[in-house]
């Protein structure tokens, strides 16, 4: 399953980022670079959606793109070298 969510990196004043969500308060992650603090809120995502399913939560309307077969518009953080 894909979901679309919003996340806001945040630089730290000692390096790297944390990165929340304002549509998921419980996603929240760190990383010293981009590329990390992406990877890890992917791990982040897959851990709140876990929590919402063991809970008996459903996750905010709209997050899961059940539609593959269209084209969805993401914004996409990209690092160049």
């Amino acid at each position: 399953m894909l979901y679309k969510i919003p996340l806001i990196l945040e630089p730290q004043p000692e390096g790297g980022f944390t990165v929340t969500s304002p549509v998921l308060p419980e996603l929240v992650t760190e990383g010293d670079t981009a590329e990390e603090v992406l990877a890890n809120a992917r791990d982040a995502l897959e851990a709140v959606i876990e929590a919402y399913r063991e809970l008996g939560r459903p996750l905010p309307v709209g997050l899961a793109l059940s539609d593959t077969s269209r084209a969805v518009r993401l914004d996409t953080l990209v690092a160049a070298a």
